[in-house]
């Protein structure tokens, strides 16, 4: 990004659905100088009634541009980002907002990228999809992975500061591998579950009495299925092996709490559901500690990515990325 300031660059987003369409809202209302682009010209033409601006060449939208958002479907983003990065400048940060990092970043790594190219996930989203379901403030105070790479350090450090002072997110440095391991058992394993459970009401013969009487535990169990099935499946093919090792330790759960009520075991299923409850309830209650640490900004930058990755890794966050005075600065929080 060179000299311009982070808090100011020009941005580009490819991709306009809810997530990109999110982006592209916020930093509009943000100020920055931001284009988007979308393949269909339905959702140019939307973007452009909202007075949004939304070119109809690919090229036009990601030239000159500081940071580019690809924000389109999973399959599509090794094509575009090597179609991205022959159209803007070398000091240009391009990530994504995949909810799988395995592939993609492993992708880059071919192509001679990592130092262009941060593999990010804003972990946040509905069940709704497309533009006119864009939310620019979807992502305020949510966690967003970036995941920094040793040759992209400086790009991690320009995108970091981006995201937390465009849309108040919390920053979760994270390797691709143990991101796909999180997101499988936090995320898309639960689809998994959504999935099944609203199935089996589909094809079951109390289907019109089990919607009659569905109320908050059936309406939150089963949420996510509302998704568009494409982006669902999508998202389980690209994790496969994650999914379906983390599933195996979700079915051994199962099975055990299906072993105790056969056996009227009622010691072992209040047990089960007590480590279950401690669990859910340490999810807003997680006891959290201001921090702040330097490094050099020149360097190998080995020490700077195993302290970012293992943050990420404890359950800690950033508030803050600056670089001056020759040192870059880093706040945030992590457990206690």
């Amino acid at each position: 990004m060179g000299d311009r300031t982070a808090r100011h660059p020009r941005v580009a987003v490819v991709g306009t659905g809810l997530i990109g369409g999110s982006i592209l809202l916020r930093l509009h209302e943000w100020g920055a100088d931001v284009r988007g682009w979308d393949p269909h010209q339905p959702t140019r033409a939307e973007g452009r009634s909202r007075g949004l601006d939304f070119p109809d060449d690919l090229a036009d939208v990601v030239r000159d541009r500081d940071v580019v958002f690809l924000c389109g479907p999973l399959p599509t983003l090794p094509e575009t980002l090597l179609t991205v990065v022959k159209g803007v400048g070398d000091e240009c940060v391009v990530t994504d907002v995949g909810s799988t990092k395995g592939g993609v970043a492993a992708f880059a790594a071919e192509h001679g990228l990592t130092d262009r190219f941060v593999p990010g996930h804003p972990m946040a989203g509905t069940e709704r999809a497309g533009l006119t379901a864009a939310n620019p403030a979807l992502f305020t105070d949510a966690a967003w992975v970036l995941c920094p790479s040793l040759d992209g350090i400086v790009q991690f450090r320009a995108l970091a500061d981006v995201i937390v002072e465009a849309f108040g997110a919390r920053v979760v440095p994270m390797s691709a591998t143990e991101h796909d391991a999180v997101v499988a058992l936090s995320s898309h394993v639960p689809h998994l579950l959504a999935g099944g459970l609203a199935g089996a009401v589909a094809g079951s013969d109390v289907r019109e009495g089990v919607l009659a009487l569905a109320a908050g535990s059936f309406r939150d169990g089963t949420r996510v299925a509302g998704t568009p099935a494409r982006r669902t499946a999508d998202m389980l093919v690209n994790n496969r092996e994650q999914v379906l090792r983390q599933l195996d330790e979700v079915r051994s759960v199962l099975d055990g709490l299906a072993a105790a009520l056969r056996d009227d075991d009622l010691a072992a299923l209040v047990a089960q559901y007590e480590r279950a409850r401690a669990v859910r309830t340490a999810l807003p209650e997680r006891t959290l500690c201001p921090f702040r640490r330097e490094f050099p900004v020149g360097g190998e930058h080995a020490e700077e990515l195993a302290w970012l990755l293992e943050l990420g890794s404890a359950g800690g966050h950033l508030t803050g990325c600056r670089v001056g005075d020759g040192l870059v600065a880093y706040t945030g929080e992590r457990p206690a």
